[in-house]
């Protein structure tokens, strides 16, 4: 496995990063173990002075760490600058509320000859995390920002493309002043992750990526007992009923299917819409994707960047290919594209019968799905044919109506009238193919804490 940083506007080569080797692995797992046994003696204040710490660095040097966002995977800048806020938010999140989400619990109990019971919350060692290339200062900081602050210490395998960004989020927290150990960003091969994985100072598994990547990381982490998180793929559903306001619903569904490139797991990736206004919304909505402009990720005026490789925009290429061979129909939407960079014109896709198998992928890209439904009920089916469950949007102006129907669809998140998104005191996690667990707030903070029974009993008490 290469690590490089290949600017996807260009498509220049920057810079190379070795492979760890077997010694500078089994050095660092060492340093996490030694780390850990320290760490998780740290009172929480202390834990939160560190994390704030992190928060204040990003926001204070923002452009600077947005513009590695931007180099590595093509982000626009204003949104990489949003990214790096969000990841601030995240860190200030657990400085303020960890030591209140990991107070013990005190249980009742049906006979006071029972006892005192009460859970406490504590640390159990090294969690390795394995996050990809989207958002790679986010993906770190929903996931190091609950572990550090409950008492574990963390290993990062990032992805390929992005090594500078996984670098620069290690040397943050050693400038925020977490022990050394504490946080350590390792460029593995799949063969050294596995070998990382299966070694018993490790004791869980975060994985955000790929259905692939977590099926492999799942059965590694299986085999070796090990606990693991998934958070994988989505095919995101927005449905607009026809009460919704349309000219909102369709600005929020170009926004909710293009933002980051459309290369995020939440972007709503398929529009089912009500018979009474489908044809409204689809005018709309290609009048929104038609006034998209393409070109350098760095230009404020740009609002379609590029991919982030060359590999994904030929996966993206095939993937239209296929799903048009068996029936389907696609408009590409004439955007002036650039001489140069990893572009790709967004794309709109219907006809997606049910024989088509297109119709359950997901398309990481802008590649639009449009379905029309008979009416709610048949929009929320159409919305369950699919194997992932990540989020989902409804927009309706009666907003209980749209509350029932978001408790029938099978997602772990569904919005009303706004596109799927992500925030520092939401939780993030989805069922099906999309993966298990749970990130951010306290649900993701105790994925990876033993909670431990302590019951004080009356030494009398019956058996």
């Amino acid at each position: 496995m290469a690590y490089a940083t290949i600017n996807p506007f260009t498509e220049e080569q920057v810079k190379t990063f070795p492979t760890a080797t077997d010694a500078e692995i089994e050095t660092a797992v060492g340093k996490a173990d030694a780390a850990f046994q320290k760490w998780k003696n740290f009172s929480h204040a202390d834990r939160a002075r560190i994390l704030q710490k992190a928060a204040d660095l990003l926001r204070e040097n923002l452009d600077e760490y947005s513009k590695l966002l931007t180099l590595e995977m093509g982000k626009r800048f204003a949104e990489a600058q949003a990214e790096t806020e969000l990841s601030a938010a995240i860190f200030e999140y657990y400085a303020k509320n960890a030591e209140k989400l990991l107070q013990p619990q005190d249980l009742p109990v049906a006979d006071p000859q029972e006892g005192r019971a009460k859970l406490v919350y504590e640390p159990q060692g090294i969690i390795v995390a394995i996050e990809p290339w989207n958002f790679p200062f986010y993906q770190v900081a929903r996931i190091i920002s609950p572990q550090l602050s409950a008492g574990n210490t963390v290993i990062l395998k990032h992805a390929s493309n992005v090594p500078q960004c996984a670098a620069a989020m290690e040397k943050l927290m050693l400038d925020a002043g977490l022990p050394e150990g504490g946080f350590i960003n390792l460029y593995l091969s799949h063969s050294q992750l596995a070998t990382v994985i299966q070694d018993p100072r490790v004791r869980g598994v975060a994985l955000t990526g790929s259905e692939g990547a977590g099926a492999k990381i799942a059965a590694t982490a299986g085999g070796a007992l090990k606990k693991c998180t998934m958070e994988l793929g989505g095919s995101d559903a927005l449905i607009v009923l026809n009460d919704a306001d349309i000219e909102k619903a369709a600005k929020w569904a170009v926004f909710g299917r293009h933002w980051n490139g459309g290369q995020v797991c939440v972007n709503a990736k398929r529009m089912i819409v009500e018979d009474g206004v489908y044809d409204k919304f689809v005018e709309l909505y290609r009048k929104g994707v038609s006034a998209l402009r393409m070109g350098d990720p760095m230009d404020p005026n740009t609002t379609m960047p590029p991919l982030s490789s060359r590999g994904a925009v030929e996966d993206l290429k095939k993937q239209v290919s296929e799903a048009v061979a068996h029936g389907a129909k696609a408009e590409e939407v004439p955007l002036e594209m650039p001489n140069k960079g990893c572009f790709f014109r967004p794309v709109i896709l219907t006809d997606l019968d049910e024989s088509n198998p297109a119709r359950r992928w997901e398309f990481f890209g802008p590649v639009t799905m449009l379905f029309r439904a008979k009416d709610a009920d048949h929009a929320v089916e159409i919305a369950n044919d699919s194997p992932y469950g990540l989020g989902g949007s409804i927009f309706s102006q009666n907003e209980e109506k749209a509350a029932e129907l978001a408790r029938k669809m099978d997602t772990g998140m569904v919005y009303i009238n706004h596109p799927t998104m992500v925030k520092a005191d939401l939780p993030f996690g989805g069922v099906k193919r999309s993966g298990f667990g749970h990130e951010l707030i306290d649900l993701g903070l105790k994925e990876f804490v033993n909670t431990k029974l302590i019951d004080i009993v009356d030494i009398d008490a019956p058996f």
